[in-house]
């Protein structure tokens, strides 16, 4: 999921340079959206994925 946010984030730098604003912003979108679902996802992994003491 990471990869994907990265993908979209410089496919967003790329459009940006090349002048076509409305794909930058849209990727930019997407790559914010799956950048904190990522996060999240990988903080519950951490909070459950421990087994605990005996």
């Amino acid at each position: 999921m990471l990869y994907y946010a990265i993908a979209f984030l410089i496919i967003a730098l790329i459009a940006g340079v090349l002048g076509f604003g409305g794909i930058a912003g849209a990727a930019v979108g997407i790559a914010k959206i799956l950048f904190f679902i990522f996060l999240a996802l990988f903080v519950l992994a951490l909070l459950f994925g421990r087994k605990p003491r005996v």
